[in-house]
């Protein structure tokens, strides 16, 4: 019997057709944080033939992930998120390639991470990897597809060409506390679905040779209004008009980041190569509760829970203090 076509239905909408699926085949898409967005994005994007997904993701699997961030099961909570969404996307479609990268987009690392990819799928879940996000894809010419949910809320904005960018939106990066997340403000399961699937779809036109209409898209799940706004370049915006990247200008120096109104911290510190994970889960055994989930070590001790990535970088889960963060990082993993 002959092995049907699993693309058949896609091949035949008229806006995708034969050659549009040939131009998905060999489309080249990041998919930047794998979340509640990122994780349906990445779905859709593997279902429908995208060639080769690269999921870069800085976090790991909990428990209150499992409610809206569809590519995970209980078993996966404490491993990379970047990882287990691989492992099941394979399990999804063997025909195409996928990265797995368990790293942190910051101004050090952008440059490798969105080297060779078409186009970036936003999934992150705060300003300034938004804002840093712009900056690297207006130098670099690559479309973004930027989207935000929280509670029934969603917005989505595609990015590129010569329409405005996300920096004409969100001139400058919001005080820290300023704006609503997950944790205080929650989130209804359907909101990040829908607002991934807008993102997927401007996604796959943009790859097919449809260009990215500079619309802000706007819809409330609750009430089911949608709106579409005309958004409108700045004549002064520092990103797409006067090419000020500052977002890319930090220094190499360790980097600190508070997740998402959780209260854990991201430490990356200024660190080449990998580590002996190994080595510090035998050190670290006559300290506290020592375990591996998929790559990491989990480490538990002073009511804190320390993750450290083969790279080097650390979640430290259970403070918010930047200060305290960097004393038990250096305290038990060292420098």
């Amino acid at each position: 019997m002959a092995t049907a076509d699993r693309y058949h239905r896609q091949r035949i909408v008229p806006e995708i057709g034969d050659a549009g699926q040939r131009k998905l085949g060999k489309s080249r898409v990041l998919v930047l944080g794998v979340g509640a967005l990122g994780s349906v994005a990445a779905d859709l994007l593997a279902r429908a033939g995208v060639g080769h997904l690269r999921l870069v993701d800085r976090d790991v699997v909990e428990r209150t992930n499992l409610q809206r961030q569809t590519l995970y099961a209980e078993a996966d909570v404490d491993h990379p998120k970047a990882e287990a969404a691989a492992k099941r996307l394979v399990a999804v479609n063997s025909e195409i390639e996928i990265e797995a990268i368990a790293k942190d987009f910051n101004a050090r690392t952008y440059a490798d991470l969105l080297k060779g990819v078409d186009l970036v799928i936003d999934g992150t879940d705060n300003m300034e990897a938004r804002l840093l996000l712009n900056d690297a894809c207006m130098m670099l010419g690559i479309p973004w597809i930027y989207g935000g949910a929280i509670a029934t809320n969603g917005m989505v904005l595609p990015v590129g060409g010569d329409g405005p960018c996300f920096r004409c939106m969100v001139p400058n990066a919001p005080a820290p506390g300023s704006l609503p997340t997950c944790d205080t403000a929650g989130i209804l399961n359907s909101v990040s679905t829908a607002i991934a699937s807008l993102q997927v779809t401007l996604a796959l036109r943009q790859l097919v040779g449809w260009p990215l209409p500079p619309k802000l898209y706007v819809f409330d799940a609750w009430t089911m209004d949608f709106q579409k706004l005309d958004l409108k370049k700045r004549k002064d915006c520092k990103a797409c008009v006067r090419h000020e990247y500052e977002f890319l200008a930090a220094k190499p120096r360790e980097i600190l980041a508070t997740l998402c109104g959780r209260d854990a911290i991201s430490l990356d510190p200024l660190h080449a190569g990998t580590v002996d994970l190994a080595g510090i889960g035998q050190r670290l055994m006559k300290l506290g509760k020592v375990r591996t989930a998929g790559s990491v070590l989990v480490f538990e001790t002073e009511g804190v829970a320390l993750t450290v990535f083969p790279d080097g970088r650390a979640l430290i889960r259970g403070t918010e203090d930047p200060d305290r963060a960097k004393a038990l990082y250096a305290k038990y993993v060292g420098r």
